[in-house]
């Protein structure tokens, strides 16, 4: 090939390309820009944007799903059972709530958005909101919690809770105990004699 014709070919292509590249730049250079007055006016979020989440405690029945789901570990739930009398009331969904739970923590820097918390939550009680404007100078003020009991009602179920424990251990122990009675009374006992033993006696006689 022509060394001349080769070096303004590849002259011609490097502008073509240059241009071809520029297309977007140029179309935009004559359009009136639109700035959005941030934060006096915000940017609508796509329906299923994942953001901060939030917790309804109403519905939580401390099965703790959303924390096994959770990969980084950012959730952190404790619970405690509840008396037979205690009516902790239903979900939105008719399911019982048979758990106190006084701790439901997230550590909201640790969240990698993900939303594998929200599907495994039978009761549909933690959800991703659309608020993501939650900056901290202190890492401690993300973690949100959400428990809604207080220090005398998480007291009270604590101790309701050991006291049927105690409870239950005992009747088990008593069980335990009174099966160990009648086994070794059992062995104690003299054996019955068998009707074969009764007849050879006879015969004998």
């Amino acid at each position: 090939m022509n060394p001349v014709a080769e070096y303004f070919g590849n002259i011609y292509r490097g502008i073509k390309t240059a241009m071809i590249g520029m297309q977007i730049t140029f179309k935009h250079l004559f359009t009136r820009a639109v700035t959005i007055q941030y934060p006096t006016v915000k940017m609508k979020l796509p329906e299923r944007a994942r953001n901060r989440l939030y917790v309804n405690m109403d519905d939580c029945i401390g099965c703790d799903q959303c924390a096994m789901a959770c990969p980084v570990d950012c959730i952190d739930i404790e619970t405690i059972k509840s008396a037979p009398e205690d009516n902790l009331g239903m979900t939105s969904t008719g399911q019982k709530k048979r758990l106190h739970v006084p701790v439901f923590d997230i550590d909201i820097a640790k969240c990698c958005y993900c939303g594998l918390c929200v599907y495994p939550c039978p009761t549909e009680c933690i959800k991703m909101t659309d608020v993501y404007e939650f900056s901290e100078f202190d890492r401690h003020n993300l973690i949100y919690s959400f428990s809604t009991m207080t220090p005398a009602e998480i007291e009270t179920a604590k101790v309701k809770a050991k006291k049927m424990e105690e409870e239950a251990a005992a009747k088990k122990a008593a069980a335990a105990a009174a099966a160990k009675a009648a086994a070794e009374a059992k062995a104690a006992a003299p054996p019955a004699p068998s009707p074969a033993a009764g007849e050879q006696q006879q015969k004998t006689e």
